[in-house]
């Protein structure tokens, strides 16, 4: 059976890195799409494990090529989604977690059938500015990526599942239950489950 694709967004400082790296060490078979971005990496983060770090002109040249599921210029810099990656870990029965904002959730969802949504808000505007600054954005960074916040929050509509970041352990279960339950969609049951033969032959004719 194919995996599902499973798109996780929220505003610049809502946690969905955090949240999703939790998530990978303790679902099995779910793996995480390294994007490509322009933008300089930030302290500790690796070429290839966080992102992969392109040029703009190399990342224009991908463009080109048609390499991206999904892409978007976010404060300056490009960010997209490999589509090699993608359709390589469904295929291969895994499911997929993107981590990426509106306007990447918008081109994924007109690209492909079947992606599951998932919008992440902070408990309140001033949180979100607290967080931004416990990461080391600077003043400047903070306003910019809070006006782009103020865009974002009234497309929670448009996805399939909302879920409040406010204790991050909560809010990373109830991700994690979202994911797991869509795993018993009868879509996705595989009969070689079945060890009962009559059993197993019994399901197929249905």
């Amino acid at each position: 059976m194919r995996g599902e694709v499973y798109v996780l967004s929220s505003p610049a400082g809502g946690g969905k890195t955090t949240l999703s790296n939790l998530l990978l060490k303790e679902i099995p078979n779910l793996k995480k799409i390294v994007t490509c971005t322009t933008r300089k990496p930030r302290p500790g983060e690796k070429n290839g494990i966080d992102y992969i770090f392109l040029t703009k002109e190399q990342f224009e040249e991908k463009i080109k090529k048609g390499e991206f599921l999904e892409y978007a210029v976010v404060h300056g810099n490009y960010y997209g989604t490999p589509k090699d990656q993608v359709f390589s870990q469904i295929d291969n029965g895994n499911d997929v977690l993107l981590v990426i904002d509106v306007q990447g959730m918008r081109q994924i969802k007109s690209n492909m059938d079947n992606v599951i949504t998932i919008f992440m808000i902070p408990p309140s505007i001033d949180e979100l500015v607290n967080r931004m600054r416990r990461r080391g954005d600077s003043d400047q960074e903070i306003q910019r990526r809070l006006q782009t916040a103020m865009k974002e929050f009234p497309a929670w509509k448009e996805y399939d599942y909302i879920v409040i970041n406010d204790i991050l352990l909560e809010a990373k279960e109830a991700v994690k239950h979202i994911i797991l339950s869509n795993r018993y969609k009868t879509s996705r049951f595989d009969l070689n489950k079945i060890l009962d033969s009559r059993l197993r032959e019994l399901m197929k004719d249905g």
